[in-house]
């Protein structure tokens, strides 16, 4: 297929912090520009504006070197250059362990042959919004701490906005990490002229929910003016906060698209199939790896950024999470029911026979 897109729409504030962490790349569609990449960088000054460039820069800079125009950006591909931006990064370290301190989120968009190439590491976030419907159709799964206590049982879908713990991260991009983090990747055949992707850090979310971001990108009003309603619902932030506003013009299809496959609908990194209402007992479900007793593990980074605590989460030995839709979480709370059931049995039983003899 052919995507045309529009001019990209940008939002770059530093919000009440003293520096700039926050990286974007974001190329003109109408000179080749087809990766869009945003990364929230961490680590205090001089040092999370290092890693979120660097990282950012460094895939683009691969990228467009191997990936021939009109051609399918493969997970392999996108893989070796996430792999070569790491690299980058490592080179930086100064020898003295500061520079180990500092670390990155990352989103990335890359439209080609096949469709759009989504990926994420972090807590910034990839959105595809379909205004005509006015709905989401991806969502991008947050790699932190309440997302993991929500999947555990540990909270509720709502505690997870207020929490204490919001801004704790599970995965980053640091270097000299001998296990190299590992971005999800989604990839994304539905797309529909008059579409939108949503690429942003984290601190753009702080004030605004998903409804409240579908009816600003819903409305019948300019881009320019979307961006701008954007800017201001997130002037008040506190952190550093950036997007880059993608359009779809216009979708051509070609013959082989069939062959495509997207898993956008299905995929365990999509946020909108995480939510368990409590009157669905079929939600779906993706569980995070956990240690032989249950319980997370996690290995501590101590790093500068008050904004983002890392946490880094040791893989597995085959490199995969442990994933399973429904099952577990649908067991707790089908047997929670249970007991509960079983204990109002219980306490009728027990009123009834002391009437009786009453």
């Amino acid at each position: 297929m052919k995507i045309r897109l529009c001019q990209p729409q940008l939002i770059f504030e530093v919000g009440q912090r003293s520096n700039q962490e926050d990286y974007i790349y974001a190329p003109d569609p109408k000179e080749g520009g087809r990766i869009f990449i945003l990364c929230d960088g961490m680590g205090g000054h001089e040092k999370g504006e290092v890693a979120s460039s660097i990282i950012a820069e460094e895939v683009a800079r691969y990228l467009n070197t191997h990936l021939p125009e009109d051609c399918l950006l493969t997970d392999g591909l996108f893989e070796q250059a996430f792999e070569y931006a790491c690299q980058c990064l490592d080179q930086k370290d100064d020898g003295n362990g500061g520079m180990k301190k500092m670390g990155t989120t990352f989103t990335f968009l890359c439209f080609h042959k096949g469709g759009c190439l989504a990926a994420h590491v972090g807590d910034s976030r990839i959105y595809h919004i379909r205004p005509s419907e006015r709905r989401m159709l991806y969502k991008s799964k947050d790699h932190s701490l309440v997302v993991e206590l929500y999947q555990a049982g540990e909270i509720s879908f709502s505690e997870m906005s207020t929490s204490k713990q919001k801004n704790v991260i599970t995965r980053a991009v640091m270097p000299g990490k001998e296990q190299r983090v590992r971005a999800d990747i989604v990839h994304i055949t539905d797309i529909r002229p008059g579409d939108y992707f949503y690429q942003c850090s984290d601190g753009m979310m702080e004030h605004m929910g998903d409804d409240e971001l579908v009816d600003v990108i819903a409305r019948e009003v300019s881009d320019e003016e979307k961006q701008q309603l954007l800017t201001v619902a997130s002037a008040n932030n506190r952190d550093n906060h950036s997007a880059i506003l993608l359009k779809v013009s216009h979708v051509e299809s070609e013959r082989g698209d069939e062959s495509y496959v997207g898993d956008e609908d299905t995929s365990p990194y999509n946020a909108l199939l995480m939510r368990w209402d409590d009157e669905d007992d079929e939600g779906t479900v993706t569980l995070i790896p956990s240690n032989e007793e249950g319980q997370v593990d996690h290995q501590k980074v101590e790093e500068e950024d008050d904004e983002h605590t890392a946490f880094v989460i040791p893989e597995k030995s085959s490199g995969k999470p442990a994933q399973q839709q429904g099952n577990t979480n649908g067991t707790q709370k089908k047997g929670s029911w249970g007991l509960a059931i079983v204990s109002a049995i219980i306490m009728a039983a027990l009123v009834a026979t002391l009437l009786y003899y009453l």
